[in-house]
This record gives structure tokens, sequence and C-alpha cells, in this order.
């Protein structure tokens, strides 16, 4: 095993007890009809034993062989109800046309999950699960990193995606899943986050805790691990981070902490390109020039 992989399961223990990873999963394709430029399948995924999961899976409509593919995670933004129906609809704070639409117009898929309380998933609050998690020796943030990583169990199983060519990309909450997913699992190959890669200290410091819903917050995280250590974990494979220099969530003195730390873990492995930090003088949002960056990036590495 090496250091790395000593690392991931160091930051796999600290979510909490977890359902076994070898479990099996079931999927059910409830529905299946063509859009504009791609096909969309609404599925049921059994992938943690608890409760079921819904997803959507899109892909180009003429699409004749395994396609590369991003699995896709949708923001909080205080929008229970919304889930995984960003990845087709978009949101306020996200470019349009929608990620599906535009993934599809490049070749590629894309699967995106209702996470734990959000979308088909809501009905009780994102505080009532916390504190029943919690009391069973569980963590929210955890069982949603998990399911997270067993959508890619089951997508690299399909036969119309190249599990080779796997990225992962979100907007906020949805940064933040890809990140971690992309840390704790090496068959991602490229991970876009866009307006969450908090530095831990600097949100603190700044006072912005509040800033985030109660999921965000794993216990002892911090005697373990800082944001840029995590992120580390995905060195050398490609990462382009995209952050608002007025983005309260992430705190400019903590863009830079992050930056120049994996900038130098990069160029000790070689990969001095495949680390990029591009930042706005925005807020918390996607921009068309971020749009056009992330587009440029996965045409690039995936």
């Amino acid at each position: 095993m090496t250091e790395q992989d000593k690392q991931r399961q160091a930051l796999y223990n600290l979510l909490g007890d977890l359902p076994p990873r070898d479990r099996l999963i079931r999927s059910t394709v409830l529905e299946q009809s063509e859009r504009d430029g791609y096909v969309l399948e609404k599925l049921l995924l059994d992938l943690n034993g608890i409760e079921p999961v819904p997803a959507y899976f899109v892909k180009p409509r003429n699409a004749d062989q395994p396609v590369p593919c991003m699995l896709y995670n949708h923001a909080h933004g205080g929008d229970y109800l919304l889930g995984k129906d960003e990845l087709l609809l978009g949101r306020q704070e996200l470019c349009m046309p929608p990620y599906a639409q535009v993934l599809a117009s490049q070749g590629w898929g894309a699967l995106c999950i209702d996470t734990w309380v959000f979308g088909e998933r809501c009905g009780r609050s994102e505080s009532e699960v916390f504190k029943e998690m919690l009391w069973k020796g569980q963590v929210l943030w955890g069982a949603m990193v998990y399911d997270n990583l067993r959508a890619l169990d089951y997508l690299v199983t399909r036969s119309d995606v190249d599990g080779k060519r796997i990225g992962t990309m979100g907007l906020s909450m949805g940064s933040t899943m890809a990140w971690w997913t992309a840390a704790l699992d090496t068959r991602v190959k490229v991970c876009v986050d866009i307006c969450c890669l908090t530095d831990f200290e600097s949100l603190i410091a700044a006072r912005g805790l509040d800033g985030h819903g109660i999921y965000y917050y794993v216990p002892s995280l911090l005697k373990h691990f800082t944001t840029a250590q995590i992120n580390a974990l995905i060195a050398p494979r490609p990462h382009l981070s995209l952050a608002g220099n007025y983005d309260r969530l992430t705190p400019p003195a903590g863009l830079d902490r992050i930056d120049q730390e994996l900038r130098q873990v990069y160029e000790k492995l070689g990969a001095k390109d495949a680390w990029q930090m591009r930042r706005y003088e925005t807020g918390h949002f996607e921009t068309a020039h971020m749009r056009s960056e992330i587009l440029s990036f996965l045409k690039k590495w995936l």
C-alpha cells in the first residue's frame, strides 16, 4: 500500500460507520426518453442497503461506442427539492444551458444521484438526519460520500461508459463532493470543482462556518487533514479549481494557501500543468468565462 493509499484509508475512516463497499449494487431503469441531444435514463439504484437512490444517467443520443462520463454532483443552496434535477435544469448559480445538454454535446455522458435529504430523498431535514446519524456513530457527509463512491462503482459497470475516462465535477456542495470523491478514488481521472475549494482554517478565521450546512462537518477532520492535504491525494491527476475572490465560502487567503501547496505537490510529481486554479472577481456562481475554462480543461484531459 502506497503512502497515498494509507492517507486515503485514513480519510475514509473519518467518515463514520458505513456499509461495506463490496455489497451488490442493483439498478432499475424506471424510464428512458430522448431529450435535446441526449438520451435520459431515470434510475433507481440500491447503493447502500438503507434507502434507494434515485439517479439520472444521460449520454449523447447517437453514441455508438462507450463514452467518457462525468460523475456530476449537485449543489445544496438550500433547495432540497432540486437535487439531481440540476443536471437537467441547471440552477440560478450556473450558466445555461444545463450540464446534461452541454456534456452530451461534447460526446460525454453524465450520472447524477440525489444525495441524502435532496431531491426524491428529501422529507426529513438535514439537521434531523445529521442528529440521528451522530447518535448511531455515523456522519452525514460520510453517508453522502459513500453513496457517491458507490455510484462510481455502478458507473464503471455500464457497457456504454468508458471506465478509463471518468471525471467528476460540481458547484458548491457539488464542488466539495467532487474533490472528496477524486481524493478517495483513483478511478476518477479528472476533477473540476466550482466555487467551493475551501481552506478550513481560513474559513474559521473569517467566521464563515455558518455559510455551510451541517452536512459539511466531519468530526475530528482538522486533527488529521487540511484541505490541501485532501486535495493532494488527487495528484498527479488533472484538477481544475475555479473560485470567486468575493465568495464568502472560499476566503482568498485560503485559496492562496491551497494553490501554493498544490503547485508544489504537482510540480514534485512532474505534473505541473495538471493542477490549475482560476480565480475571478466575482462571487459564488459560475460565469461564462468559468464555463469556457471547464470545457477546455475537459477536452484536454478527459
